[in-house]
């Protein structure tokens, strides 16, 4: 039904008999002629009826957007002063000389032109016409090739491709589980994979050596616009490799993408330790495009009597920051209130600041809280952080964990708002993490996931789990982390100690883990691997930071979906079937 695409379409083509099939974009009739633009997924191309033609002239005539029509014509020049330089077909137009009417089509919910800003729930609830638009068929095809090249990428390194269940057990990794009944076997359930985790492992101990997956993994938690859900995971796992030999694989992976799809030149990615990533940026996937670190200032107003800044300074669970912002003196007050705002929004109680407009100058600083502190105090803030006339210093004080989130958010905000972004990509690698946390309840918990190696013995791990690092690593590029991964425990002695630092008894291991324990015993080479988003990579590649923008069918940020309005009610026979009820009261 098609000899050419329509963007595909040129002026080498001038004189040739085509045929064309697509939908009609836009419709025009100048004095007499009629014009009707045709789009199908490569481009847009003119084609030109003419009223001599009188049939097929009636036909074209009667179309109207989004009719689905094939035209069959002859290529030819565009006259002067027509040739439209914007379009990639714009030298040329179609004389047709027939067209056929497949299907016709109602008003279009939304107009499908590239520049027309739509409500999103909008597009979400008419995806199939949203699949339509330029940009978003253009960021899935985009999705394909990129899915293509990192295949390619993985077996140059000797992986293999291998599937692992959908339906699988629920284990603990950080997030709720999605639970799907068993009908054959009344009262149990299934669990949709949070990750191929385990399956991973046991396919190393079964000797499988190199594996790679391009997995769907489901996590039934609250969602942002880089998480969806269900989501696309490239999984790898080796067997016999040294954290070393992945950031070898992973680093080639990634910048090879972007290289391949983006303008960046590879270089060496550095790598900073997890704590020096806390105390300079506040968090674990720093924007390193941002020239901008925080400085922690608790020894220097720790004697203090401004409690503000000395309370959290004495305490082990708080801190006190100084964030300098080189040329921001000129910021009104009103812009300092907005930060002020926007930090509080995540927890701080406030945003000091002090304005350094002259250094030299008995009133060169200004400040509120200037009157709090001694001289010399202020002078060694100023000196630590190497300040110029002209720049602004904002301090964060508190909870360490409020201090950080307000503080790195800040961080990412003042970036934007004033143009500090100095590079276009910023890898790096994050090493080095703890092997627990503290939870909510100040109970340890595992701050990757209770399969991760730690980088000590197991007595000094069972002596000092606070303290003991892990064999982890994340890979981060412009303030997204892209992935993360670890090498794994392949000891059952370990993997129990683990286990009991996490307040797991043996009865639950065995429960929850009866199989991996058994396959420990039976010989476990060394392994690790990693787990890059793959529909984040994709969003960053496609210069968008909406990961809905380039998954086909995405849910909302309610995990809904518009089109189908999934999750449903489903019927008593199917509930009866399945032997549960529901407690939800509906009227």
């Amino acid at each position: 039904m098609r000899s050419h695409y329509c963007g595909n379409i040129n002026s080498s083509d001038i004189g040739s008999d085509i045929e064309i099939s697509g939908w009609v974009h836009k419709r025009r009739d100048h004095g007499g002629v009629i014009f009707l633009d045709i789009r199908d997924l490569h481009g847009i191309v003119q084609v030109v009826f003419n009223p001599d033609l009188k049939e097929i002239f009636e036909i074209a005539d009667s179309c109207r957007s989004e009719y689905v029509v094939n035209i069959n014509g002859k290529v030819r020049k565009r006259i002067e002063g027509a040739i439209n330089p914007k379009m990639s077909t714009g030298e040329i137009e179609i004389e047709a000389t027939s067209l056929t009417i497949f299907s016709s089509a109602v008003t279009p919910q939304f107009p499908l032109d590239d520049y027309q800003d739509v409500n999103e729930d909008i597009r979400l609830k008419y995806r199939f016409l949203d699949l339509r638009r330029p940009d978003v068929n253009q960021r899935l095809v985009q999705r394909s090739k990129i899915t293509s090249e990192i295949r390619s990428i993985l077996e140059k390194h000797n992986f293999h491709e291998i599937e692992t269940p959908i339906l699988t057990k629920a284990t603990p990794e950080g997030a709720r589980d999605y639970i799907v009944p068993s009908r054959v076997h009344p009262g149990e359930f299934f669990a949709l994979p949070q990750s191929p985790q385990l399956f991973k492992q046991l396919l190393m101990i079964g000797g499988l050596d190199r594996y790679y997956q391009i997995a769907k993994c489901f996590r039934d938690e609250d969602l942002r616009a880089d998480r969806q859900p269900e989501f696309t995971q490239v999984d790898i796992e080796a067997s016999f490799i040294s954290n070393e030999d992945i950031f070898e694989i992973a680093e080639d992976l990634v910048t090879t993408l972007l290289s391949k799809f983006t303008d960046y030149k590879k270089t060496s990615v550095p790598r900073i330790t997890y704590a020096e990533s806390i105390e300079k940026y506040g968090c674990d996937k720093p924007d390193l495009r941002i020239p901008l670190q925080l400085k922690d200032i608790s020894e220097l107003v720790k004697d203090e009597e401004f409690k503000v800044f000395s309370g959290p300074a004495n305490d082990p669970l708080s801190r006190v920051v100084a964030l300098k912002v080189p040329e921001g003196a000129s910021m009104t007050r009103k812009t300092i209130d907005q930060y002020t705002d926007y930090v509080g929004t995540l927890g701080a109680k406030g945003l000091a600041y002090i304005k350094v407009v002259e250094l030299d100058s008995d009133n060169g600083l200004q400040s509120p809280i200037l009157k709090f502190f001694k001289k010399e105090t202020v002078e060694s803030i100023l000196n630590s952080l190497d300040v110029k006339n002209n720049d602004i210093i904002f301090f964060g004080a508190g909870s360490a964990k409020i201090v950080n989130l307000s503080m790195s958010s800040l961080i990412k905000k003042l970036g934007e708002d004033l143009n500090l972004i100095s590079s276009t990509w910023a890898p790096c690698w994050i090493v080095d993490f703890p092997m627990f946390e503290r939870n909510k309840d100040n109970n340890l918990t595992s701050l990757h996931h209770p399969f991760t190696l730690p980088a000590v013995t197991v007595d000094k791990l069972k002596n000092d789990p606070e303290n003991a690092l892990a064999c982890a690593y994340d890979f981060v590029l412009n303030g997204y982390e892209l992935g993360g991964g670890s090498l794994r425990v392949y000891e059952k002695s370990m993997q129990k100690e683990i286990f009991e630092i996490l307040g797991i008894s043996n009865e639950e291991a065995n429960d929850k883990f009866g199989f991996l324990l058994s396959a420990l015993s039976s010989g476990c080479p060394p392994h690790g691997g990693i787990a890059f988003g793959l529909d984040r990579i994709i969003m960053l590649l496609s210069d968008t930071t909406n990961i809905r923008d380039v998954i086909a069918f995405p849910k909302t940020q309610s995990a809904s979906c518009l089109l189908t309005e999934a999750p449903s009610v489903v019927s008593d026979d199917q509930l009866d079937e399945l032997n549960i009820s529901s407690t939800l009261k509906t009227d």
